[in-house]
């Protein structure tokens, strides 16, 4: 294992032992502050709540982010203590998403930033594991506007190690079912809830997925039902029945038009009530410090099937890719583990972009 590989996988393991469930990340944002201020000047670290934006904003050369979260999902309860074994490190987060916190920071440490082709500026952040208007990243873009300037974000996510351009959309809907309660053995002076929703179950299981490709990246829309409750008894006809409906749609729509998607497949079966509203991402295929990334390091690319920032950040008009050194199939398992030598690749290729850029 390399001298870089084995400092990595320390300071990953590092971050790991510093417990920052999601809505506990003080800890770890001290951490890191205390970090930014062996490694920035005072002007240039700056924390609101437990999230910090490190380096400068009004810097002339073209601003690159890098850009991650501080929280994880809540602890397993098999999860084992944080350690190293053989080329991996253990860890609640060593995948999603402290070995990428730990690239960056070495990132930081290492380049010469002053003299570097671009202006590099990390972006730390809690509550990123929870509801999108929870998430620390949009205070601080409220609080430091000048981070609409940024010309190309990173976002740091377990990727394997691949660039995933885009992201889908997220929506999370509530469709209750409305019944008459009655006593099981006579279910014909009721009205059963839980089977009112059959029909709309059944057509939610004939939906095949619909493939959209933006800029030659292939994303599929899909919707699920992930959560049910319903009923007071065994003996009970139950008058009340939840779904929870999650619907994943791809670039290019808006969440209005996602809206309208559900309303329409629903119609008059339920009561529809949208819980969370999260935006697609750009697929930034036409950003030149993209196409750079792409030239400079090699690295394949390739649609992201899921939710991340990134779509913050097209919100904001900010084009942004997902690349980190995480295993996807890893995020939010029990006993969680990261490779480390692509910990090292995640490094040694964004210190290829970051150093020839611009």
């Amino acid at each position: 294992m390399s001298d870089l590989a084995t400092r990595l996988a320390q300071s990953t393991l590092a971050l790991c032992q510093i417990p920052s469930p999601i809505g506990e990340e003080r800890a770890i944002a001290d951490h890191v502050e205390r970090w930014a201020h062996a490694h920035f000047p005072p002007r240039e670290v700056f924390r609101l709540g437990h999230s910090l934006v490190l380096g400068s904003l009004q810097d002339a050369r073209p601003t690159v982010a890098l850009v991650g979260h501080l929280d994880t999902v809540p602890a397993h309860p098999n999860d084992r203590e944080p350690r190293i074994e053989g080329e991996r490190v253990f860890g609640l987060g060593s995948s999603d998403m402290k070995g990428g916190l730990a690239v960056m920071m070495a990132l930081a440490e290492d380049l010469p930033r002053a003299q570097l082709p671009v202006n590099l500026v990390v972006v730390l952040y809690e509550r990123e594991e929870g509801p999108y208007l929870e998430s620390g990243l949009g205070p601080l873009f409220e609080t430091r506007p000048e981070l609409k300037r940024v010309k190309f974000g990173i976002a740091m996510e377990p990727t394997d190690g691949v660039v995933q351009v885009g992201c889908v959309g997220s929506l999370h809907v509530t469709l209750k079912f409305k019944g008459r309660s009655a006593h099981s053995a006579r279910p014909w002076q009721g009205e059963n809830a839980i089977h009112k929703a059959g029909p709309l179950l059944a057509r939610l299981l004939a939906l095949p997925r619909r493939e959209v490709v933006q800029d030659a990246f292939t994303f599929y829309e899909v919707m699920n039902i992930t959560k049910a409750s319903g009923g007071r008894a065994r003996n009970v006809i139950p008058e009340a029945f939840e779904l929870n409906l999650n619907y994943r749609f791809a670039p290019g729509k808006t969440v209005a038009r996602a809206q309208e998607d559900v309303r329409e497949l629903v119609g008059d079966a339920a009561e529809v009530e949208f819980t969370d509203l999260a935006p697609s991402g750009r697929v930034c295929a036409d950003n030149p410090l993209f196409q750079q990334l792409m030239t400079l390091t090699g690295l394949p690319a390739a649609s992201k099937q899921a939710w991340t920032d990134v779509a913050r950040f097209s919100e904001l008009g900010v084009d942004a890719v997902n690349f980190g050194p995480g295993e996807t199939a890893q995020a939010h398992q029990a006993n969680e583990s990261a490779p480390i030598p692509a910990l090292a690749v995640a490094y040694e290729k964004l210190a290829t972009f970051l150093k020839q850029a611009g």
